[in-house]
């Protein structure tokens, strides 16, 4: 089975020139790496551009963030229908910045009902802002995983993406440890087939957080994990090519 890479630009770069250079020195190491589906996610504003210039099958895209209404008074809002005409393929939902902004698990619920309607895979965001020896930070993904999931009918869920990725750990110097990471992988799955039975094994699951080039094949190997949702080193053309090679 293919890794996955999703490459998540955020609010990077500062123009479509430098965008452009940065797709292609992707477009680049993706041509090199068939074992592995690279999906990029650029700022709304590049999205359908960038889609128009490429003509190759090894990329895909998505959008950082879309909104749950098909159309309406929302300004400054993109909707999935929109996105999925602009040629995404993938929309990450929940991130933690965009939780940190006021983005609820009521809203993450409605957005996977909405990418799902328009034939968006959605990529669920959970993760912890802080551990405990209690172990409260199980209770708190389970409840991400439980809400965002709920208008999933079972048979849809493998459908879904989950993306782990511990508040503590975005932006940081290193990530979590592969053995804490399996750990979670393993309740994830846990909690996903409580729900949906054993079509709950087949979802797919990211680890993002630290993420790079350092790191990445220990923790898909180890993590128990999919793939990988990278930020800072999505944007650093060496850094990135190194990751996605790393997975090959």
């Amino acid at each position: 089975m293919k890794s996955i890479v999703v490459a998540n630009w955020k609010m990077h770069p500062a123009t479509f020139r430098e965008a452009k250079k940065l797709f292609e020195a992707t477009r680049r190491v993706a041509e090199q790496a068939k074992a592995v589906s690279v999906v990029v996610a650029p700022p709304a504003l590049y999205l359908r551009e960038l889609a128009a210039l490429y003509r190759g099958k090894r990329i895909a895209f998505a959008a950082q963030h879309a909104h749950f209404e098909v159309e309406g008074a929302h300004t400054g809002e993109i909707s999935m229908r929109q996105m999925h005409d602009a040629k995404a393929s993938y929309v990450i939902i929940g991130h933690a910045e965009r939780r940190a902004l006021g983005e609820t698990n009521d809203d993450t619920r409605r957005k996977v009902a909405a990418a799902l309607a328009e034939k968006l895979t959605p990529i669920l965001c959970v993760g912890e802002s802080t551990r405990s020896a209690e172990g409260t930070h199980f209770g708190f993904v389970r409840e991400q995983l439980r809400l965002g999931l709920s208008d999933v009918p079972d048979a849809k869920i493998s459908r879904v993406i989950i993306a782990y990725e511990p508040v503590w750990a975005i932006g940081a110097e290193k990530p979590m440890d592969t053995r804490s990471m399996h750990e979670m992988a393993i309740f994830i799955r846990k909690t996903i087939v409580e729900r949906a039975g054993p079509v709950g094994m087949n979802v797919k699951i990211l680890y993002g957080g630290a993420a790079d080039e350092t790191n990445s094949r220990a923790m898909h190997e180890e993590g128990d994990v999919n793939g990988l949702l990278v930020g800072r080193a999505s944007v650093d053309e060496e850094k990135l090519s190194a990751l996605i090679l790393s997975l090959n």
